[in-house]
């Protein structure tokens, strides 16, 4: 199973990204591996909506998100760590979420395959943040939910993290670190 791991905190140290860093050594643990990318080091501009994608099924900005296109619909399985900002991704995640509009248009416009295999991709979310509010995920897992849908992939687990906020604060939540590390495990056996 080719596994892509995105690292959407601005912080390198940050909650989200030890908390993939986990899932990958579990991976990595059972014989696995994974293309780890962190995304604050990319730049992705945001979508400009001139629909152009709507006619051609790609987008005709020319930064790093070209690469994460073919980075989207190769791999079979897509793991997303993203902070939770105003109850939302962050910004460098919400960029790749929005400029993935190109893929949601070849598939649902042009009615083309967004990739070779029409196999569902596993779809794993990984999220922290810093309130202990009861609808804290509840926007953002839907609009994750709609992203891997679009990269034909399903959102079939998530790890969710309330009341983490200070840098490095999950380290202190080894019951965490553990889930994370045995979600990791678990997806070399695919």
């Amino acid at each position: 199973m080719k596994v892509l791991a995105m690292y959407g905190s601005p912080r390198k140290e940050g909650n989200t990204t030890l908390l993939l860093r986990e899932l990958v050594k579990g991976l990595h643990a059972q014989g696995g591996a994974a293309t780890e990318i962190f995304l604050c080091d990319l730049q992705i501009l945001p979508c400009v909506a001139d629909h152009s994608c709507s006619q051609s099924g790609e987008c005709f900005l020319q930064d790093d998100m070209r690469m994460m296109y073919s980075h989207l619909v190769t791999h079979d399985c897509i793991v997303l760590a993203a902070p939770i900002f105003f109850y939302g991704v962050n910004a460098q995640t919400k960029a790749l979420i929005d400029r993935s509009q190109a893929l949601w248009a070849r598939k649902n416009v042009l009615k083309r395959p967004v990739s070779s295999s029409e196999i569902k991709k596993k779809g794993i979310f990984i999220s922290a943040g810093a309130t202990k509010g009861a609808k804290l995920f509840d926007g953002t897992l839907l609009t994750v939910k709609y992203f891997f849908d679009t990269i034909n992939a399903e959102l079939s687990h998530s790890l969710l993290y309330r009341s983490i906020d200070g840098k490095g604060e999950i380290l202190k939540h080894p019951d965490a670190l553990q889930e994370a590390y045995n979600l990791g495990r678990s997806l070399a056996a695919f």
